[in-house]
């Protein structure tokens, strides 16, 4: 690999590593966040759910803007934004102040993640794009890794604050490398203003508008007592939501390509992708109340077990990346899924005891399927469009990937305190009552990775089928 593609490679990692460093931190910090600031344990939980909201309104717009302008110019000012609310966030004062702050972060990391994977079809053939991509798949193990570690060490020796400060020297860095290494080209600039005069606004109000109103049905869930009003919420934000997309795909400058919305096995890997992603999320914020809330593990003790599922990653993702550039990619997709369902299974079991064997291996597993799982799929992904539409096709991957970790984050702990109404803070004297609650979340997300699998074995088994049936024409 050249020395140029291995120098973006490093930038788009190094951001890429950040946002997970901070997303896996802040999820182990919830309940020190929780009791600092007086708040509820389900309150706490929109620190997290806050960015990644955010993130998923404003991802499309962000790579269609790439798409129009320029991936690095997008990406390099998603980067300045992300130190920025990194600052604010590590400096805030009160609970609406770190919101605030989330959102500027949120807003930072749209832009990067939006451009990352277009920059990466920019510099890289297909038959080497998996392997880039499972480079970058490393850099976010990493900091999922090194997130719960940093973050548990940093809640036992100070304050939590630091897992936001620590953003800001490291930004500053991969800025600086990163205008040396990107190309951005001189009109990007001017570009700006014409393009987004003639961009679909309405279509963009109307998503935001309806993906707000969805995600706040959750705390009405879990209040236990108005499930009516989270259900109307949840159904009009949806079909707000839903209808958006048909505006979209009908007006006259469409923030998604029609090419990209009606490509049919596109769609298919995104919908996987998606899916994949929720089931994934209810792992990362159900741990963190199990091992410490209930099991009253310390910050650290808990750090160190989730992180073997990001360390399970780190060593599994590139061989996966180079597998799929030489093996079957859809195969190797329900290879994974099958190692992701069966992990779901594992902690819908979990001992209400603290037995560390019967905690480890779930994890471990859920850390192989996830690994097996993305690296082909998002090579799928980004070789199923034109590169002229690069940016916006990563930018609904991303979109995906984002949505599902917000769906699963937001859903699994409504779904967890509807079912233990009038609690605020989880601890070890709710007993059964919490596990059972804890193993119907996770019997839940069984399901869907089981349908997911469903899904993709049908597609392999399909065009496993059209593939025989070329082979045996051509003869």
């Amino acid at each position: 690999m050249e020395k140029k593609n291995l120098a973006i490679i490093g930038v788009l990692g190094s951001f890429a590593f950040l946002s997970s460093l901070s997303g896996s931190s802040t999820n182990l910090a919830l309940p020190k966040i929780a009791l600092s600031l007086g708040i509820s344990s389900g309150l706490a939980t929109w620190v997290v759910q806050s960015g990644l909201i955010t993130t998923a309104i404003l991802l499309v717009m962000f790579g269609h803007l790439g798409d129009e302008i320029s991936k690095s110019y997008i990406f390099l000012n998603g980067g300045i934004a992300f130190l920025i609310g990194s600052a604010i966030t590590g400096f805030a004062p009160t609970f609406w102040v770190i919101i605030v702050g989330r959102i500027i972060q949120a807003i930072g990391s749209a832009m990067i993640m939006a451009n990352s994977m277009g920059i990466v079809t920019d510099y890289f053939p297909d038959k080497r794009r998996a392997e880039a991509l499972s480079y970058i798949s490393m850099f976010i193990s990493a900091g999922a890794i090194s997130g719960p570690a940093v973050g548990g060490l940093i809640m036992s020796i100070g304050s939590w604050r630091w897992i936001f400060w620590l953003n800001i020297p490291i930004s500053l860095i991969v800025l600086y490398f990163g205008r040396k290494v990107l190309q951005i080209p001189k009109e990007s600039i001017n570009s700006v203003g014409s393009t987004m005069k003639g961009a679909n606004w309405k279509g963009q109000s109307l998503f935001t508008v309806g993906m707000l109103i969805f995600f706040l049905s959750g705390p009405f869930f879990q209040g236990g007592k108005d499930i009516l009003m989270g259900f109307a919420f949840l159904i009009v934000g949806g079909g707000i939501t839903a209808y958006s997309f048909i505006q979209d795909d009908h007006a006259k400058s469409p923030w998604i390509s029609p090419k990209v919305l009606h490509n049919k096995p596109f769609m298919i890997s995104i919908t996987a992708l998606f899916l994949t992603m929720m089931v994934n999320a209810v792992s990362n914020i159900m741990l963190p109340f199990y091992l410490q809330s209930y099991g009253l593990m310390t910050p650290l003790q808990s750090g160190l077990l989730v992180m073997l599922q990001s360390v399970t990653m780190l060593i599994v993702s590139p061989l996966s990346g180079i597998l799929a550039d030489r093996v079957n990619r859809q195969l190797l997709t329900v290879v994974g899924l099958v190692v992701l369902m069966v992990s779901q299974v594992g902690y819908a079991i979990y001992p209400a005891t603290m037995q560390l064997p019967l905690i480890i291996w779930p994890i471990v597993l859920n850390g192989v399927g996830m690994a097996l799982f993305l690296s082909p799929n998002n090579a799928l992904t980004m070789g199923l469009v034109d590169r002229s539409l690069a940016g916006i096709a990563g930018s609904v991957n991303s979109f995906a990937r984002t949505l599902g970790m917000t769906i699963g984050i937001s859903f699994s702990s409504s779904l967890l305190f509807v079912q233990i109404p009038g609690v605020v803070r989880i601890t070890p004297q709710l007993g059964s009552n919490f596990m059972s609650a804890f193993m119907n979340v996770f019997g839940i997300a069984t399901v869907v990775s089981g349908l997911t699998l469903i899904m993709v074995l049908i597609r392999y088994l399909q065009n496993r089928k059209v593939s025989k049936k070329t082979a045996s024409v051509s003869k």
